[in-house]
């Protein structure tokens, strides 16, 4: 029978680079940049890590297909590499061939690394995913957007629980300006901007209802974490260890678009694996016994869907709990995007789930600055990759030992 990977593995040591329009660096050099911190912080030699996962989204920029960009450009000693990628989740996907090695038994010591490149690609955006995702986009649906399939979430959250979009938008405007104002207090953060609530609600409409600040940002950055049998850690002289509670995927089967029953206002993959996730981690009551999370808020209606998709907030009452503070930094009860989210730290696709763990980690070690929260115990970091109707989602739990 199963047991879970709760408390087998420890992380000691991660790194982040500065996420942003990476002009000065191509991928080898923000992956030397993100390994050189994990590697200092971990306090380890190169020739101890024992095998390693890339992740990166759009391989056939700047990376290839395989995992040796990430052996030749660290000088690996030989070891097992080999490289992910699961649409946004593909960050958490690296980190989770890390973790699930060093709990068989497989490896003592081991590197899970995401690095992505977008700016330079010819233009500011993301590359046509029909290229990437072949049939998912060409042959489903031709036409779709990322802004234009979730914004039809908020939409339908409108109706279904009887808010005016004005209503919505100064919630969801709420949302951003509380990310705005995390990732000014993040000096690796891409947008580092305070903005208003009237700012966000009159900004250019991207797809209605979503306005420019209801999207995240398009960036680079690579983002590295090195992980351990708590044993071992020890070993090495860590002390006040950071150990993984829980690791889990789920996909999209395609019950959403083929049925009526989902209505466009929730996340399936999301509940399903919070369920088993907080199972795993030993947690009943996630609104009291988490910390902090880091949510996958590629626009601020997908996170405000996640607080309850997530049993943070009860179904129809986020925006409540919103306008009432409870997922601010300051004086919150669950504090969210603490490092200021995909909204502006920025979204590097291959790189942003190590990039949320990365602040879970330094949160949990006190060593987050001016964003430190009091004495958190248990954070939750959460991706979603391709669709509001066709997706992947991971979830991580990390949190202090014992806890």
């Amino acid at each position: 029978m199963s047991t879970g990977i709760k408390d087998k593995v420890a992380i000691i040591g991660m790194g982040c680079t500065k996420f942003g329009e990476r002009w000065d660096a191509g991928a080898e050099d923000l992956m030397v940049e993100a390994f050189e911190e994990a590697i200092a912080d971990a306090g380890i030699e190169k020739n101890q890590i024992q095998a390693a996962w890339l992740s990166d989204c759009f391989e056939e920029i700047h990376i290839g297909k395989s995992a040796l960009p990430l052996s030749l450009t660290l000088r690996l000693p030989n070891i097992p590499a080999t490289r992910v990628e699961n649409f946004c989740a593909s960050g958490t996907e690296a980190f989770r061939g890390a973790v699930y090695a060093v709990a068989s038994g497989a490896c003592d010591i081991a590197l899970a690394l995401g690095v992505e490149k977008l700016k330079d690609i010819g233009y500011g955006g993301l590359p046509n995913s029909g290229s990437n995702s072949g049939s998912l986009n060409w042959l489903w649906m031709p036409n779709m957007t990322a802004p234009g399939a979730f914004a039809q979430l908020a939409t339908a959250y409108a109706a279904k629980y009887k808010y005016s979009i004005d209503d919505l938008k100064r919630v969801l405007a709420h949302v951003s300006v509380k990310s705005h104002a995390n990732g000014a207090l993040n000096p690796k953060a891409h947008l580092r901007t305070p903005i208003t609530e009237d700012q966000a609600i009159s900004s250019p409409m991207v797809a209605h209802p979503l306005g420019l600040y209801d999207c995240c940002g398009v960036s680079d950055g690579a983002a590295a974490a090195i992980v351990t049998t708590p044993e071992i850690a020890k070993k090495l002289g860590k002390k006040d260890l950071v150990t993984v509670k829980a690791l889990q995927l789920a996909l999209s089967n395609g019950e959403e678009v083929q049925f009526n029953e989902w209505d466009s206002t929730y996340f399936v993959s999301t509940t399903k694996a919070s369920v088993v996730a907080y199972k795993e981690a030993g947690i009943k009551d996630p609104r009291k016994e988490l910390s902090m999370m880091e949510l996958h808020d590629c626009f601020s209606i997908t996170e405000l869907i996640t607080y309850e998709d997530l049993g943070i907030s009860p179904r129809g009452g986020a925006p409540k709990d919103v306008l009432d503070g409870f997922y601010d930094l300051k004086g919150g009860g669950v504090p969210a995007q603490v490092d200021g989210g995909l909204k502006c730290f920025g979204h590097p696709i291959g790189a942003s789930g190590l990039r949320m763990l990365y602040e879970m980690y330094l949160q949990l070690h006190g060593r987050a600055d001016q964003r430190q929260l009091k004495d958190p115990k248990l954070g939750l970091t959460h991706n979603l990759g391709g669709f509001p109707f066709m997706n992947v989602v991971s979830i991580a739990i990390v949190g202090k030992e014992g806890v």
